[in-house]
């Protein structure tokens, strides 16, 4: 076994996982007023991934998930994979676990209807996360494209991807503020930001 890994495997196996959002989101979310419009929505979503740039607390990804209905927010997440050494802890997956957790159910379409807000379109797992979520909307900013001209790879995400979700019933509308989701996306690669593929 190689030494620099042989430590590991003498210490006790980890049967917890704990996952947490910075200590800022309570900053900048207000989590009784209502988002009456896409553009509102969005603006919010861009709005934490910046601050998560900006701050040095993850990377350039954001998502929100909102009460179709209310315009409530039910969660938020921003990507968390290095601060917290978990490569499935994209925007996406921390609003969808974030958000089950709160309803304590399993799928987010058991009873009522939410919409899914994400500063980037998603990658391969986080495609699969919005399908299995039970979202009823899923609204894009920035594209795959977009992220994958500052070094990050989004696995295999296609055309078919998003007609797969339309026919299980997830509305898809992409490229909304797509010039300012990939302002974040640029800003985070000014800062120094990290690439995290998981080839790197």
């Amino acid at each position: 076994m190689c030494g620099s890994h042989s430590h590991i495997f003498s210490q006790s196996p980890v049967t917890t996982v704990s996952i947490h959002l910075p200590e800022w989101i309570n900053e900048r979310v207000n989590w009784q007023r209502p988002l009456t419009s896409d553009q509102e929505k969005m603006v919010l979503t861009l709005t934490l991934a910046q601050e998560n740039v900006r701050r040095k607390t993850g990377g350039p990804f954001a998502s929100i998930i909102v009460h179709r209905q209310s315009g409530l927010l039910l969660s938020v997440g921003v990507n968390q994979v290095v601060p917290q050494n978990n490569s499935t802890l994209h925007g996406e997956v921390l609003a969808i676990m974030f958000g089950e957790q709160r309803l304590q159910q399993f799928s987010l379409g058991l009873a009522e209807e939410y919409e899914l807000f994400t500063s980037c379109e998603p990658c391969a797992m986080c495609m699969g996360a919005v399908l299995w979520s039970g979202v009823k909307r899923l609204v894009c900013a920035a594209t795959g494209d977009d992220a994958r001209a500052i070094g990050f790879d989004e696995g295999p995400v296609f055309e078919s991807s998003y007609d797969y979700l339309q026919n299980a019933g997830v509305q898809v509308q992409r490229q909304l503020l797509q010039a300012e989701g990939r302002a974040v996306l640029e800003s985070y690669v000014a800062n120094g930001g990290q690439l995290y593929n998981g080839a790197d």
